[in-house]
């Protein structure tokens, strides 16, 4: 069956598929199950897998990527098993593509394709929306030569061309990047109007709240865990991206003690850079967080591969989270101009799924390569739905540190007038006694440093009049 030459239909629902990849020397991949994560984003996809082709090289073929005698190959298996789509686990130049399409007769996809066909299937909101048709764009942009090669230009007699002579392919190809370009302007045009409001509320948030992010692996339990501690909403299901938009709740931390908890995209290896730039503005409401928890399935054997592709796009994202101002300024800072840095939110590991380990062997070997991490299960206790099956406890008294810092009993005096530093006091402190003089409030209060330093930063008119630290008790930790 010949490919579209357009290729414009790039859904592989229901295909019956064939998996392929060229495994490089600097390549990373579980090789206990090599296809394990781009059969999974396949099987999301709606394909049918019905084998897979691998080759080992030292480089790609420059045309073809994986050597002509594999491509040989991969087309025999296709016709044995009745494929008509492959997929390959690289990003592929459209040359490359034509010309597999070309040798083999079947549809062939990218990896990056293929996860823009998924996010394209999930998107519900209108700002994923915006998002993924401007990455769809990306994508497509730099392809559409290749997608109209097959129509020739035409030219005068003779072979020689000139004014008017151009054909339709040309035209075609002008007309079509002319369209994308204005596409993309006013997608970009709208998502910076989306995105300016978004991050000026995340700000205004931020001042008012002790905010916290889950970022994580797609399908490590984050959705999960954040229906277990808030009044929940998010679409938890066991697959690959189930949710493509960040969603914020309060989290009760007992006491009184709010926190706003936000559930984020998950991140998978080699996420389409144009992904990773178009729902920049969705995990920044994780990256200003005051604190990241990152969730790690560690039942997964890829456990330690999906750590570092985490770890390496949460750097990515903090190179450029912000304005061009303040990109600027971490710039100086780098370049040593003397400004202040600034600093990215904390991170916390959490262990996921440690319940499911057969032994405690693989849990002592994380927790002995990242000593803070706490070991949990994300699921709600069956007998309180409120709390975690494992690790609730040490979880609340470590992002209650987090939020406080040494808590101290202090004398307060604050104007009427600056309410928020009242309710700032009144909702993440705890206020022991009250009076009031003139124009001012006299708060005695046990509140932590960092609540504190956070109302100075925030410009508070409040005069700390007597006081002495108080030291926190050490929170126990939980058994293994």
């Amino acid at each position: 069956m010949p490919p579209s030459t357009e290729r414009s239909d790039i859904k592989v629902q229901a295909e019956r598929t064939v998996l392929a990849a060229v495994r490089l020397p600097q390549d990373r991949f579980d090789p206990a199950d090599p296809f394990g994560e781009l059969g999974e984003l396949a099987r999301q996809a709606g394909a049918v897998i019905v084998g897979t082709v691998e080759q080992n090289r030292e480089k790609p073929e420059p045309g073809t990527y994986m050597g002509r005698g594999k491509i040989e190959e991969l087309k025999n298996i296709c016709e044995e098993l009745e494929a008509t789509t492959i997929i390959f686990d690289h990003d592929l130049s459209p040359k490359q593509i034509s010309k597999i399409e070309q040798m083999t007769g079947r549809k062939v996809l990218d990896r990056s394709e293929l996860i823009l066909d998924i996010f394209a299937s999930r998107a519900t909101t209108h700002e994923a929306r915006l998002q993924v048709e401007l990455a769809q764009l990306e994508y497509t942009y730099p392809r559409l030569r290749a997608m109209w090669d097959h129509l020739e230009r035409i030219v005068g007699s003779g072979g020689i061309g000139g004014v008017g002579t151009r054909g339709p392919g040309e035209q075609q190809l002008e007309i079509d990047r002319r369209l994308v370009q204005r596409r993309k302007k006013l997608l970009q045009n709208e998502l910076a109007e989306i995105q300016g409001r978004k991050r000026r509320a995340v700000q205004a948030r931020n001042n008012e709240a002790f905010t916290v992010g889950l970022v994580g692996y797609t399908n490590a339990g984050k959705s999960t865990l954040f229906n277990t501690l808030t009044s929940g909403g998010a679409y938890a299901d066991d697959r690959l991206f189930a949710t493509l938009m960040t969603r914020t709740r309060q989290w009760d931390l007992g006491g009184g003690r709010l926190a706003l908890l936000s559930d984020t995209v998950g991140f998978v290896r080699d996420l389409p850079h144009q992904l990773v730039a178009s729902f920049r503005a969705t995990l920044e409401e994780a990256t200003h967080a005051n604190l990241l928890l990152i969730v790690l399935d560690i039942s997964d054997p890829a456990a330690e591969l999906q750590y570092d592709t985490v770890t390496k796009t949460l750097d990515e994202l903090f190179e450029e989270v912000g304005s061009e101002e303040e990109r600027a300024q971490r710039a100086a800072v780098r370049d040593g101009a003397g400004l202040v840095a600034w600093n990215p939110p904390e991170r916390l590991v959490l262990l996921n799924k440690a319940d499911r380990l057969p032994n405690n062997r693989e849990l002592l070997v994380w927790q002995s390569k990242i000593p803070d991490a706490i070991p949990m299960c994300a699921l709600p206790d069956p007998n309180d739905p409120a709390r975690l099956t494992l690790g609730h406890d040490a979880l609340e008294a470590v992002v209650l540190d987090r939020m406080l810092g040494q808590v101290r009993e202090l004398e307060i005096r604050v104007p009427l007038a600056d309410s928020r530093t009242i309710h700032t006091l009144e909702s993440r402190g705890e206020v022991l006694e009250r009076a009031y003089e003139a124009d001012d409030a006299i708060l005695r209060v046990r509140v932590g440093e960092r609540v504190l330093a956070q109302l100075r930063s925030a410009g508070s008119r409040m005069q700390v009049l007597a006081g002495q630290p108080k030291p926190k008790p050490a929170e126990p930790w939980p058994e293994s």
